[in-house]
């Protein structure tokens, strides 16, 4: 466990591949800003493969000498546009070329699967994989990371990251919290059931007022606007005059003339408050004459 899913990332990434000799990282293209950190850190040799493109990924693998230690990194849920990575076919490429995975589900746990062990778990993949890392945030709404492995690996990262033993340790009464919060989503399918209810239901909503929603597969809900300084604008309006808090997301999270508006539904938001944000948005799309979707 860690004090987020960011300092998961870092510390697991960094120190995983630095005690692997001549270890060469495959990193998916999109991969959050905290693996890139950790990859970076570990001074290894990187290697980008196009997003959810295996066949560059296998291409990659192919150029890297036999024998040589090799970690695939990758999420299961893309938090910017909401779509999900082919993780067999990763874990597939990864025994066939001898290459270790690194899995990060932070947008899936708690959310996805029969138990909320993220989008893994859902497809039964779980263990094929060398190494999951996820938090105690976003679905279980404590704070806090962790990865699970093997007992090894768990504890060459316990002994050797320096951003785990040299910082203070989740306090107990948050570490209870995000107990207790596991525990019941273990059991209780009720918030994922209305979660993925809510979710559609904002989708389908917007798309028919002709608001422009990006495809997405999963919970998250991206609203294309296209220019960063309408994107921060809208925000702006949406909080000082209606109230509603979304977050503007711009370059570099995501590439330029992409700008979008995140919208993450939670299985208490009622029909009310959608039909209030609706309302909102197509004023404010009018206001400053935004894009519609056709």
């Amino acid at each position: 466990m860690f004090t987020s899913g960011y300092v998961a990332n870092l510390a697991s990434l960094s120190t995983l591949a630095a005690m692997l000799p001549n270890c060469v990282i495959l990193s998916d293209a999109w991969n959050h800003a905290s693996m890139i950190e950790g990859i970076r850190h570990s001074r290894c040799e990187k290697k980008l493969f196009r997003h959810n493109d295996v066949a560059h990924l296998e291409e990659l693998l192919k150029e890297i000498e036999p024998g040589r230690a090799k970690l695939i990194a990758f999420e299961s849920v893309y938090s910017m546009d909401g779509d999900t990575s082919p993780i067999e076919e990763i874990c597939d490429l990864a025994d066939r070329y001898g290459a270790m995975t690194y899995l990060d589900e932070v947008h899936a746990v708690g959310l996805y699967g029969p138990h909320g062990g993220g989008v893994a778990e859902q497809r039964g993949l779980m263990d094929r994989l060398t190494v999951i890392n996820g938090t105690l945030a976003k679905a279980f709404g404590v704070l806090g990371g962790y990865i699970v492995s093997s007992p090894a690996i768990i504890d060459a990262v316990r002994s050797f990251a320096s951003s785990f033993i040299f910082t203070t340790a989740l306090p107990p009464a948050l570490a209870a919290g995000a107990l207790a919060s596991v525990r019941h989503l273990k059991v209780s399918n009720v918030e994922r059931e209305r979660h993925q209810e809510r979710a559609a239901r904002l989708k389908r909503m917007l798309s028919e007022a002709g608001i422009p929603v990006m495809p997405s597969e999963t919970h998250i809900v991206p609203v294309l606007v296209g220019d960063p300084v309408k994107c921060k604008q809208v925000t702006d309006i949406l909080l000082d005059d209606y109230g509603i808090y979304i977050q503007p997301i711009n370059y570099p999270t995501v590439p330029r003339g992409t700008e979008r508006l995140r919208i993450t539904p939670s299985p208490v938001h009622s029909d009310a408050m959608m039909d209030d944000l609706l309302a909102a948005l197509i004023e404010v799309w009018a206001m400053l004459e935004l894009k519609r979707a056709a």
